[in-house]
């Protein structure tokens, strides 16, 4: 079974106004490595595309916001099979650095992933709790 993702949540709250500086110089990335298909334009208010993976949206926009204080974290079903998939699709990191972190009273298998517009994405499996 491939990698999924099973939901996005923005970090500023909202993961369909992601703020890039040129849309169309960023789509490729999200595409090429990350697996998303573009699949809407908008030019108002901003200049924006809505991409898709797994049924989860994102939308990157020029809003004019600093994309290194925003990103999005995303479930996903298995993420050292993610992180292989995108590494084989060229993403220039060679070490996952998978950390268990706790989030709302789960336990989540974690990387990061900081696309080249510099926006920041989580990556995380949630654990099985294991019995005392």
């Amino acid at each position: 079974m491939n990698a999924q993702l099973t939901n996005a949540f923005g970090y500023q709250g909202n993961n369909m106004a992601l703020p890039v500086p040129d849309v169309d110089a960023a789509v490729p990335f999200y595409e090429r490595v990350l697996g998303f298909q573009v699949v809407a334009r908008r030019e108002v208010p901003n200049r924006t595309a809505i991409l898709e993976r797994d049924g989860v949206q994102i939308g990157l926009t020029e809003s004019g916001g600093d994309p290194t204080q925003d990103g999005c974290a995303f479930h996903v079903t298995d993420a050292e099979a993610l992180f292989k998939e995108f590494a084989s699709n060229g993403l220039e990191k060679h070490d996952p650095k998978f950390e268990i972190e706790d989030h709302g009273g789960s336990s989540f298998k974690v990387f990061y992933v900081v696309a080249p517009d510099g926006l920041c994405y989580w990556f995380g499996e949630r654990q099985e709790k294991v019995a005392p």
